[in-house]
């Protein structure tokens, strides 16, 4: 979210082809199908293809340990906006915006990267999401950024590597708590893998 934009996110952005099925902003795939908006808990992720647009996927779950997954989406975007440093949630925001169109009511959304960026509360895409929507949003950034001294460490797993959590919305204690109990014995909770994995088009396809 240059450089500059990728260690804002806390992500590492996957390039890949788009998918035959692409035909603009609209629902790719869905899987499970249940009541999944319905008061859910969101997880979500971005990939830029290679045709310059972008794959979103989102998994929703019945609580915020992501333990009981109700439904998978996957949504893509033809275009997105060209690369601007400290603004790269004008890259992100289209294609998550096509995937939380299908998500109804949500009690909380977890995104991989930074909610903001400095403890002065400047925005990051958590914060534009969380503005956007009126939900609670934690990010979970890989990385750490450098004015993100805020950010809370949470140790997962055996792993040694923290990550660094933020949140808008929702006190950042809580958050931290939150992404500590998340389901999966990984560094990453096995949520935003999943979600990565949609994203790039390479987990199992609904």
């Amino acid at each position: 979210m240059g450089n500059m934009g990728h260690q804002a996110s806390g992500t590492r952005r996957h390039v890949e082809h788009p998918p035959a099925a692409q035909d603009g902003s609209r629902l790719l795939s869905s899987r499970y199908g249940g009541a999944a908006g319905r008061d859910g808990y969101a997880a979500v992720d971005v990939c830029y293809l290679r045709s310059g647009g972008a794959r979103a996927a989102m998994i929703i779950a019945s609580g915020a340990g992501f333990a009981q997954v109700l439904a998978e989406r996957t949504a893509c975007v033809p275009e997105v906006a060209p690369y601007r440093p400290g603004q790269f949630f004008l890259r992100e925001l289209p294609p998550l915006r096509a995937v939380l169109a299908t998500a109804g009511t949500l009690r909380l959304v977890v995104i991989d990267g930074y909610a903001d960026l400095d403890p002065a509360g400047r925005a990051g895409l958590g914060a534009h999401v969380h503005d956007e929507y009126a939900v609670p949003v934690i990010g979970v950034a890989k990385t750490f950024f450098r004015t993100a001294t805020h950010a809370v460490p949470v140790l997962r797993g055996n792993s040694g590597r923290p990550l660094f959590v933020t949140a808008a919305g929702i006190p950042l204690r809580k958050a931290a708590a939150i992404v500590a109990d998340m389901a999966g014995p990984h560094r990453l909770p096995d949520v935003l893998r999943r979600a990565d994995a949609l994203a790039r088009g390479t987990g199992p396809q609904p």
